[in-house]
């Protein structure tokens, strides 16, 4: 079956769609019915299936998670790359890391509000990569 990757540039933390970037991925190579696969290699990013309608979701699901997981705890010894790198590594570990979504006719079978988000955890710009399987 298929594989592929997509690269994803983010410009810090946040969420970032890349619903039809999937879609087209998927649609290219063929196949009518299935399971798409996702993984994101890389421990300080994870990814989501959000409302993709209305940013303030959005922002709410940050804003939550930034309190939840903040910076500068003294409890934190990973602290070499910066302040944001362990609060990143542990977001991380309480999202997912890989999504599973079916398709059918060469489309995602998602809901009508529903994207697909990479959620990056670093301040930094970066470039992050996902696998696909189909």
């Amino acid at each position: 079956m298929p594989v592929g990757r997509i690269e994803i540039a983010v410009r810090g933390q946040g969420l970032h769609e890349f619903t039809a970037e999937v879609g087209n991925w998927v649609a290219a190579q063929g196949v009518q019915e299935g399971l798409c696969s996702l993984f994101i290699q890389h421990t300080s990013a994870s990814l989501l299936i959000q409302e993709n309608a209305d940013p303030s979701a959005r922002a709410d699901l940050e804003q939550w998670l930034n309190r939840l997981v903040p910076e500068n705890d003294p409890l934190y010894t990973h602290t070499l790359e910066g302040a944001d790198d362990m609060p990143a590594h542990i977001k991380a570990a309480l999202t997912a890391s890989s999504l599973s979504i079916p398709f059918q006719n060469g489309r995602l079978l998602l809901g009508s509000w529903q994207g697909i988000y990479l959620w990056e955890h670093r301040c930094s710009h970066t470039v992050r990569q996902v696998v696909l399987h189909l």
